[in-house]
């Protein structure tokens, strides 16, 4: 019997509990796989690390609705990201298919008002750079690398030439606070 899904239940419990540690564990697990799986659905790379960031803020802050009876942590996780994908994909045609009726309809092609979907994502990105602006310089480096670049924790200790443990304590406190300053 294969010991890793018992320990990756046991990784989920103690994020549903607040643990940071084992965030980072299961986030060095499976953000390989789910990326791949991401950039497959969407084609973009920069669109699937951005939905690989939202998906492990989703298993963050929703671990405690994990069932084990239904899916395994992978499972579970990759069920997430193809969801993700999928309403990016949804809501990119929603917005193409307007974006043609307006071009096509010569009197409201004719109005440029600015969208309330193109105010919120810079609203977004403001509040997002914001919060990285509260981060020390390592926590965010260390943020980064994991999810901009899709390095492992220990790739990440190995480029900094830091210890493994100070990485995992970086990223942890880092996401912590961007997790605090996003919600407020």
């Amino acid at each position: 019997m294969d010991p890793r899904p018992s320990h990756e239940i046991d990784l989920m419990r103690r994020i549903g509990a607040g643990e940071g540690e084992a965030l980072a564990e299961i986030f060095d697990l499976h953000s390989p796989l789910v990326l791949g799986l991401l950039f497959r659905i969407l084609g973009r790379r920069s669109e699937a690390e951005e939905i690989l960031q939202e998906v492990f803020l989703q298993v963050w802050t929703q671990a405690g609705r994990y069932d084990p009876d239904r899916a395994s942590p992978r499972g579970w996780i990759l069920m997430l990201a193809r969801s993700r994908a999928l309403d990016r994909i949804r809501r990119r045609d929603s917005s193409r298919r307007r974006e043609e009726e307006v071009a096509g309809d010569p009197l409201l092609a004719a109005v440029h008002p600015v969208g309330t979907a193109r105010l919120e994502a810079v609203e977004r990105k403001s509040r997002v750079h914001s919060a990285l602006d509260g981060l020390t310089p390592e926590q965010r480096r260390c943020i980064e690398l994991a999810f901009f670049e899709g390095l492992t924790h220990s790739q990440i200790a190995e480029r900094l030439q830091a210890p493994l443990g100070t990485v995992k304590s970086r990223i942890l406190l880092g996401m912590n606070k961007l997790r605090q300053a996003l919600s407020s």
